[in-house]
């Protein structure tokens, strides 16, 4: 898992309120994490997430700080020194977070039917257990956006939950919350991604209670936790061109591994041809150049 599973401690002992998250350089298919290091994925991964932790701070409130190299926003605390154990780079790479109360639900919401959508849907034309429209294909938006929540497993797979599974957890009002501020956040993302040339076909999210307020967590509308279509080569009926991680899950299945420990080794094209469609992303996203400064 992303980001809790990684590398995440307490700035100090006595600031328990604060945890630097580092995001590792592997990538993860299927529930698993791969051995291979993908140069740079963690840099990306949380600049993305801060570029929409801030541009939808008017939806849901989130629990960014500041990314790791820029925590001299942290020296009114009085143990942000411990940030300088950290060399530089591992820093670039994380970011300074609120604690949370972690609401155990991936809030899932897809846009357009691909992955195990499709699949569900070949084979009983539901989707997550709905009825969908005769004759849909492969890339086809849906009439509105579903919200299709899963488990958030600690170990295996994460599984598939019923609405009344989500209510049954957390309440009606929060299950409420969940589905209706994650359809909010996949709409806007979705539409300004859309005028810059890509189109978000789904997402994950992830969210905590700090303070007592429902608030975003983790990382948000990413390479890694999105699937990131070419606008400019979007034609339904096929796999689309992407920006995310797509490339490394269709390399998996055509090297033939069988989803089960232990996953292979990457080889150099894939890692190379996978950043690159990462920063691509975050350019064509952000309208800013890929620097490493």
């Amino acid at each position: 898992e992303e980001f809790a599973d990684l590398f995440v401690r307490s700035l100090a002992d006595e600031d328990l309120d604060h945890l630097l998250g580092l995001r590792i350089r592997r990538i993860s298919a299927y529930d698993l994490v791969l051995p291979t290091e993908i140069p740079y994925k963690g840099l990306v991964l949380s600049r993305l997430s801060e570029y929409w932790f801030e541009d939808t701070v008017n939806i849901i409130p989130n629990h960014l700080i500041c990314l790791g190299d820029n925590h001299s926003k942290l020296s009114h605390l009085e143990n942000a020194q411990a940030l300088d154990v950290f060399p530089e780079g591992t820093l670039k790479r994380g970011m300074i977070v609120k604690r949370a109360e972690r609401i155990d639900i991936e809030c899932v919401v897809r846009g357009y039917i691909t992955g195990s959508a499709w699949g569900e849907y070949q084979k009983s034309q539901t989707v997550f257990g709905m009825e969908m429209p005769a004759g849909m294909r492969e890339g086809d938006v849906f009439k509105e956006p579903l919200f299709t929540p899963t488990t958030k497993a600690e170990t295996g797979h994460d599984l598939p939950m019923s609405k009344e599974d989500v209510r049954d957890m957390v309440g009606p009002d929060m299950a409420n919350d969940l589905e209706t501020i994650s359809k909010e956040v996949y709409v806007h993302a979705h539409d300004k991604s859309s005028s810059k040339g890509i189109i978000i076909a789904d997402t994950k999210m992830e969210f905590g209670i700090i303070d007592s307020k429902l608030t975003i967590i983790d990382e948000l509308i990413t390479p890694d936790s999105s699937r990131f279509w070419d606008k400019s080569l979007y034609s339904p009926g096929k796999s689309q061109p992407n920006f995310d991680k797509q490339y490394v899950r269709d390399w998996l299945t055509e090297f033939g591994w069988n989803r089960e420990p232990p996953a292979p080794e990457l080889p150099k094209d894939v890692v190379d041809k996978t950043i690159s469609r990462y920063i691509e992303a975050y350019k064509k996203l952000t309208g800013k150049d890929w620097t490493l400064d």
